[in-house]
């Protein structure tokens, strides 16, 4: 008799047994690692360690945050794509990764469809759209307006190849004004770039930039999530001002190796979706400016495969030229 994945079943179950894995209690019996492409700080592992510290009262052996930074997430990736699929070993990835990179890196080092196997979505960021304060721009219609009378608006970003990036190109293809990117490779230096007004715009995460929007030194003037944050209950969504073609979101959620057998796959899964069941956990992740998910394993699949799809359309129609 073979499994839905077309291995024998016998050959699945003997596997399980060999994994550091309570099967009764669905529990990992040896600390569980949570590879994580970014630096310490940054919006993905604050987003991760709020997970982790949930996942540690839901797996006592103990979980790990091992943040590998470099090429866009892209050197952590490779990293969990080769490792033992034995679930101790999994990549905390995020929307970059997992379903943009295949359109904007002409070289991957890895194959997010082929490689990963999806454990959990666990949370998602909306975006702003702001700019400096000083700018002669109310609202979205006025600041359009604004743009469109300008030779260039330029536009930061966090980085070539980011959901904020492709905000920007989108927002600029639909409302008609020409710009230019700006990349930053520092959080900071974007930051000080729009406070400053050496750029004019930017999409930053609503927890990043809802700090300098309340102390009065940027405007929000939308957002891209499905409705208005509560961090910035006065700012409108692209969805409400009539332009649901700019609502797009970053999210974040754990996978595996490819081959890891499917008992394992849900006993991972099960110690997630209990985590972030956890009322306390959903607080202070909202708190942090996240939206808690909580999805499982194919609900999770369902989102990347879509979602790769989605972006590739995006960044064919922007012309990006892809990473070597």
């Amino acid at each position: 008799m073979k499994s839905s994945h077309g291995l024998p079943r016998r050959a699945l179950l003997a596997g399980a047994a060999l994994l550091p894995f309570d099967a009764r209690a669905a529990v990992p019996d040896r600390p569980v690692r949570l590879v994580l492409g970014f630096p310490p700080g940054s919006g993905p592992d604050v987003v991760g360690r709020l997970l982790a510290e949930g996942l540690r009262e839901a797996w006592p052996a103990g979980v790990v945050v091992d943040n590998k930074p470099g090429a866009a997430g892209a050197i952590a990736a490779q990293e969990v794509a080769r490792a033992a699929p034995d679930g101790t070993t999994l990549l905390f990835g995020e929307v970059g990764q997992l379903a943009m990179a295949p359109s904007t890196y002409a070289r991957l080092p890895y194959d997010p469809a082929r490689d990963f196997a999806a454990v959990a979505e666990v949370a998602a960021v909306d975006f702003a759209l702001v700019a400096p304060a000083s700018l002669p721009a109310a609202d979205l219609g006025a600041y359009i307006a604004w743009a469109r009378a300008r030779p260039t608006t330029f536009l930061g970003t966090f980085g070539a190849g980011t959901p904020g990036h492709f905000g920007g190109a989108m927002l600029a293809a639909e409302a008609g004004f020409r710009h230019e990117a700006v990349h930053f490779r520092a959080t900071g230096d974007a930051m000080t770039a729009i406070l400053g007004g050496d750029v004019q715009g930017m999409f930053g995460s609503i927890a990043l930039v809802a700090p300098h929007v309340r102390a009065g030194r940027l405007r929000a003037l939308a957002v891209t999530g499905p409705e208005r944050s509560l961090l910035l209950p006065e700012v409108p969504s692209f969805a409400e001002l009539g332009r649901p073609g700019l609502s797009f979101f970053a999210w974040f959620g754990l996978v595996a190796p490819a081959a890891t057998p499917a008992p394992v796959l849900a006993a991972l899964e099960d110690g997630v979706l209990r985590a972030l069941a956890a009322p306390r956990l959903r607080d202070r992740m909202t708190e942090a400016g996240f939206r808690p998910a909580g999805r499982g394993r194919e609900a999770f699949a369902t989102l990347m495969r879509e979602e790769t799809l989605r972006w590739a359309e995006v960044v064919r129609a922007t012309g990006f030229r892809a990473i070597e």
